[in-house]
Order: structure tokens, then C-alpha cells, then sequence
């Protein structure tokens, strides 16, 4: 359903959540760092909360390939649902998951197959 605005609110939450560039993640188009500010990069003595546009963009590099600035692009915040926001919608609410989440699902079904697996040794 559409509000008055015009929008679904699938697309108000997407648009809630990446509202702060300072809270951005950035990954490293060369070898794929991601340099998260809520972590920081300690190998650099780069703080944690340090927002990836606060850095000097003349000094800074990858701490693993030694790219530059310029090498990363935004990936958005670490808790948005990965995916484009239209097919959000779609297949049973797995679209709507962080990485994270998506991590435990897959691994912990393997781990639950695998105590199946196992548990099939006890049939003697």
C-alpha cells in the first residue's frame, strides 16, 4: 500500500536506514577490504567511529592492496538488507536479511544437516 507520500513503506525503511553517509561502509574495488568506521582499522591507527569521508584522502590507502581512496565505493551501512530495494519484497522475506543473518541461516542449516548426517550412525 502506498502512504501519502507516494511510496511503499519497504521503500521508507531502505531509505531510513541509509540516511547517514558517516556511518557507511566502503569496500576496496581491488581486493575487497571493507573498511567499516565502527570498527576502524587498527593495522593503520585509524579509531573506531571514524567516518570513511573524515579521512585524508592524500595519506589514506588500503591497508591490504595500498590503494587509494578512489579504489573504494559505498556499500552503505552494515545493517541494510543486501540486494537492489525493489526485489526486497520478494522470496519469503529472505531478501529483507542482512549478510549477517544470511551467514547464520545458510551455515546453521548446514550444521543442522550435518547432526542429521551424524545422527544416522545411531540407527544400528
Amino acid at each position: 500500500m502506498n502512504d501519502a507520500s507516494g511510496e511503499s513503506p519497504a521503500a521508507e525503511a531502505v531509505a531510513e536506514v541509509t540516511g547517514d553517509p558517516a556511518s557507511h561502509r566502503f569496500e576496496c574495488r581491488s581486493c575487497g577490504f571493507v573498511y567499516d568506521p565502527a570498527e576502524g582499522v587498527k593495522k593503520v591507527g585509524i579509531e573506531p567511529g571514524t567516518a570513511f569521508l573524515d579521512l585524508d584522502p592524500l595519506s589514506f590507502r588500503c591497508p591490504v592492496c595500498r590503494s587509494k581512496v578512489g579504489a573504494f565505493k559505498d556499500i552503505g551501512p552494515r545493517d541494510k538488507p543486501s540486494g537492489f530495494e525493489e526485489n526486497l519484497n520478494f522470496g519469503l522475506g529472505v531478501n529483507r536479511l542482512t549478510p549477517g543473518q544470511k551467514n547464520v541461516l545458510i551455515f546453521g542449516g548446514f550444521a543442522l544437516a550435518f547432526a542429521f548426517f551424524l545422527s544416522l550412525y545411531s540407527l544400528r
